[in-house]
């Protein structure tokens, strides 16, 4: 990103207002303080300071290791020991974390080490080099004809692919302008006023209860939804209200974004869109056989293409559990793939989708019937493990004036008599990590009997 283009393009971070330019200018000037460390550790707050220091690392040529604002003391102390980070940038201060030891270093292409949700153990460090970003952000570029006179919004996290690498380094690779909003919330949206925005479903959904804010994003050209599926009542009311639903992409910090859905293409309800250009996908039963695109096969996802790593960090036995003996890389998601190359997600292999009684089920289709029901605003369904059906539908819910029995005959209705929970779970929140995805694994320690 050293190479990105260099511009008057207006920068606004929560209540600071800058240029690309002199960011640029501001990034040189400290690139000098960073330069021979191993990696350095940033606290990737949407500030000035931070961007700028990010800047100047890649500039560098040191690895950047944003974390988490909000990272607890065992998380921190994980990132920080795995990366090797020799210098810590937090609040404005610089601190050197170098004791003497010495410590292989992460590799020079590596301009990003992002870590990964930990939903399975430790966060797993994740480097990306700056040829994976570069034909990421040209792909969606393409994808979602983004241009120098767009201006982004949005006010995601920097800790993220999302926030970070679409929403800084792409608007910076891009050249247009850039306005973070400090919190995501709808009237920052709207006051925004940007072309193109970038939201969670998390977002999506509060700005689309705010009907105010929902019009007032009718003069963008694009929004776009990710992270997590959209829900279809979110969907369904920003259609209505601002005239035009998000589109949705699918990526994971180990591939960046690998398909989504176009700008020049009506928008599908569901429907995360085709490769982007160079990548390619495939979906594969469980002994590996392909199998067809036929829109109706659920398969394990699998990738290939320039935006995909190499491997994790201090982690040799994670990545070869995790590319195929030809080269792709397992996702661990479950998809369905049309004709046209059209990408459905059904869900996490290990989470969402259900074996029960003979039948392949996903946890999405059921969760979207919840959603249609009046009295529900959040589901997620999971598969407990019952010795008759093999697993067991269990449906959690975020609900007002319903019963157990009611939804069951709902979801019973909606689909089919197999894909009905076996029990609902009313709950008042749903575990969510900070870019709004349920973290489903919490609701496995949940399971009633």
């Amino acid at each position: 990103m050293a190479d990105g283009i260099l511009g008057d393009a207006q920068v606004i971070l929560g209540d600071d207002v800058t240029t690309w330019d002199q960011l640029r200018e501001g990034a040189d000037l400290m690139a000098a303080q960073l330069a021979g460390a191993r990696a350095v550790a940033v606290v990737a707050e949407p500030t000035v300071h931070v961007v700028t220091t990010i800047l100047a690392a890649m500039s560098a040529g040191v690895p950047v290791v944003p974390l988490s604002n909000d990272a607890g003391e065992s998380e921190r102390a994980h990132v920080l020991a795995d990366s090797g980070a020799e210098l810590l940038v937090e609040h404005g201060s610089m601190v050197d974390l170098r004791t003497g030891a010495t410590a292989a270093r992460i590799g020079s292409d590596a301009a990003l080490v992002l870590y990964t949700s930990g939903t399975t153990g430790a966060p797993k460090g994740v480097p990306i080099t700056r040829p994976a970003i570069h034909a990421c952000i040209s792909g969606l570029a393409d994808a979602w004809q983004w241009q120098p006179d767009d201006l982004l919004v949005h006010g995601l996290p920097l800790h993220h692919v999302h926030g970070l690498v679409l929403g800084v380094l792409g608007a910076l690779q891009v050249g247009s302008s850039l306005h973070h909003t400090g919190r995501p919330t709808p009237a920052a949206y709207a006051a925004a006023k940007g072309s193109l925005y970038f939201g969670v479903p998390t977002v999506w959904s509060r700005v689309a209860k705010d009907e105010a804010s929902a019009r007032a994003l009718s003069s963008a050209r694009l929004l776009v939804s990710g992270s997590a599926a959209l829900p279809p009542a979110a969907y369904t009311a920003l259609e209505r209200l601002a005239g035009r639903a998000p589109i949705e992409r699918y990526g994971m910090t180990e591939t960046l974004i690998t398909v989504s859905a176009r700008a020049d293409r009506p928008a599908a309800q569901g429907a995360v869109g085709t490769a982007l250009a160079g990548t390619r996908t495939r979906i594969v039963d469980e002994a590996g056989a392909p199998l067809p695109h036929d829109g109706l096969a659920m398969g394990d996802l699998q990738v290939t293409g320039p935006s995909v790593f190499s491997g994790y960090l201090n982690r040799p036995d994670a990545t070869a559990a995790s590319f195929t003996p030809d080269g792709w890389f397992a996702t661990g998601d479950v998809a369905c793939i049309d004709s046209a190359g059209e990408h459905r997600i059904v869900g996490r292999a290990s989470t969402d989708l259900i074996k029960s009684g003979g039948y392949r089920i996903g946890a999405g289709e059921i969760e979207d019937a919840l959603l249609e029901h009046s009295g529900v605003t959040e589901a997620a369904v999971i598969g407990a493990p019952d010795d008759d059906l093999g697993q067991r539908i269990v449906a959690y819910v975020v609900a007002d004036g319903c019963t157990e029995d009611e939804l069951i005959t709902h979801v019973a209705t909606s689909l089919s008599w197999h894909k009905r929970p076996r029990r609902v779970v009313f709950v008042n929140a749903l575990p969510r990590n900070t870019m709004g995805k349920v973290q489903k694994a919490q609701l496995a320690d949940w399971r009633t009997p």
